[in-house]
This record gives C-alpha cells, structure tokens and sequence, in this order.
C-alpha cells in the first residue's frame, strides 16, 4: 500500500489507542452491545461485511466483500457527499475484529477512521470508533465545530446500529 494516495501522514495510525497526530481533532466513542460470544460473532461479522454501514442507510462502494487492507471504500452521505477512502488494516482475533479506512482526495476530512468491536474478560461487548480527523473541502473547514458534533453522532449511531445486528436472535439471560 502506497501511503502517497492518502491525503495525511500518519496511516495506520489508529491502531495506537488515543494518538492523534498535532493538527487534527481526536474522536472515540465508545458503545456496549451486549453480551456473549453470539453478540461478539454478530457484531464482528456485521463490521467486517460493512454490513453496519449499509444499515445506516449510507451508500457503500467497495472493491472487497469483506474488509480487508487496501480495499477502497467509498461512502456516499445522503446521495450527495462522496467519501473515498481505503483501508488500511485489519485485525480478526478471538475476542477483537475491526479495521480502519483513511481518506482519499476527495473526501471531505483528512484522517483516518477505525471501527473495532472487542469482548473483555466479563463478556461484555463494545464498539469503539476512534478517529483523528482535520477539514479538507471548503464545507466541512465552514462547519466548524458542527463537523466535528456530526462525526460524534455518526460514531454514536454506528453503536446504536452495531448493537440491533449483533442481538439479533440473540437470548438475554
């Protein structure tokens, strides 16, 4: 993977929990869903197959079925705001999945994107979005503050989405 074709340095970044390169604004959010190996397993298949995405009601453009390291992806907000961007990594392991995108030119922010869903020791399950993300068009820079609160949503509702998937069918004890 070329890193020449991101719009920031730092790619890959966001497997480093809570750095955030100087210039851009730190994001994490963090969401329980639930509980269980059957809520990890939904959760984890329902991220990786950008499944949560398309939920949300945002188009999703992809090169790859699954994600997976150098798979562009672009979103498309409201059928109007386009939002290329490629994936940078990935992890699948007993307890943690997720992966990451950084932005492509063309997006509206500069940064990267990371969506893991982990199981701790108890058996809770959690969504964690983290992002570091600076304005790159002229829209997003004149939003200010508000596009940071609209990134903060969007993570938030990720969670809200995240949690309907991986429950589904799923018995509370």
């Amino acid at each position: 993977m070329s890193s020449a074709d991101f719009t920031y340095d730092h790619v890959g970044a966001t497997r480093e929990p809570g750095f955030c390169p100087p210039g851009f604004h730190p994001m994490r959010v963090r969401t329980r869903l639930g509980e269980g190996e059957e809520v990890f397993r939904q959760a984890a298949e329902a991220l990786l197959t950008w499944e949560m995405h398309r939920e949300m009601g945002v188009g999703v453009d992809t090169t790859a079925d699954r994600a997976a390291p150098d798979a562009d992806v672009t979103i498309t907000l409201a059928g109007v705001v386009k939002a290329p961007c490629r994936v940078v990594w990935t992890v699948e392991e007993h307890r943690r999945a997720g992966w990451a995108y950084g932005t492509l030119a063309g997006h509206p922010e500069c940064g990267e994107e990371s969506f893991v869903v982990d199981r701790t020791g108890d058996g809770t399950v959690w969504l964690t979005v983290s992002a570091f993300s600076r304005p790159a068009r002229w829209y997003a820079r004149a939003g200010g503050p508000a596009t940071r609160g609209l990134q903060h949503a969007y993570a938030r509702r990720c969670g809200k989405v995240l949690r309907r998937l991986a429950t589904r069918g799923v018995e509370e004890d």
